[in-house]
């Protein structure tokens, strides 16, 4: 079993499990330190373990970028890379390459982008980015999405929504046609997307969850939005996904 929900507040959402890694058992509710690169910037690893840290974040793009999948599959994957022992998780590159709003082309088969180090061009395919996360060997993957910035117009919003969902079909299939690199399991999570729009929320998260994803991130959020939409759209999408999966608010 990946997750195990172990107590539920009856007077409010909260909940608390464990889910379970090679790596190591992670207890939520838990915050995820950022490690975009694999590093956490300005706190040694000692320190991380001091203050009790069970799972780091890192990206994707940016380690595709830099070091590169090719170094990171000599030394075995991040984990011994950067000598972490505990569960890791990569985020797609979605949101890093929605960044890149001027460098960067959505198409069908992936995005086109252009690297913010030196201007070379590159292509990320929901398939490319499972081999990526592969070849980073992180405990969990998320699947390519797009990131909508805010505001945006409803009509692009639905668009982006099932071009998300095609996406996630794509890489949910890619991932069970191929195997971890390294010595230990690897999961998916699918990204509910729909910006601030409840009706997306409740296509994209329908759509998902009919996909048997380990678990589901909340995407999407703190692009430009108040707190209080922020607030209500998380409140609203985690009526959507099922009690029986972890859940990831993307930050």
């Amino acid at each position: 079993m990946f997750f195990e929900l172990v107590k539920k507040d009856n007077n409010s959402k909260a909940r608390a499990g464990i889910i379970h890694t090679s790596h190591g058992d992670i207890l939520t509710p838990i915050f995820m330190p950022v490690g975009t690169q694999g590093a956490i910037k300005a706190v040694e690893h000692r320190e991380l373990n001091e203050i009790g840290t069970q799972i780091i974040l890192g990206n994707t793009y940016h380690l595709y970028l830099r070091p590169g999948t090719e170094i990171l599959e000599k030394f075995g994957g991040l984990h011994k890379f950067i000598n972490w022992s505990k569960p890791i998780l990569t985020d797609s590159g979605g949101f890093q390459i929605y960044s890149l709003s001027e460098l960067r082309k959505i198409r069908e088969d992936g995005v086109e982008f252009k690297s913010h180090i030196d201007g070379s061009l590159h292509f990320f395919s929901p398939e490319k980015v499972v081999n990526i996360q592969r070849s980073i060997g992180s405990d969990i993957m998320m699947v390519l999405d797009e990131c909508v910035g805010f505001p945006a117009q409803y009509d692009y919003v639905k668009k982006s929504v099932e071009l998300t969902t095609r996406w996630a079909k794509r890489a949910f299939d890619y991932f069970h046609s191929t195997s971890p690199l390294y010595d230990h399991k690897q999961f998916l999570f699918g990204i509910v997307q729909g910006s601030v729009f409840k009706d997306l929320r409740k296509i994209s998260a329908d759509d998902l969850t009919q996909i048997d994803f380990d678990g589901f991130a909340i995407g999407g959020l703190a692009v430009g939005e108040s707190t209080e939409e922020m607030y209500e759209i998380t409140d609203f999408t985690t009526d959507l996904l099922p009690e029986n999966k972890p859940r990831y608010l993307m930050g």
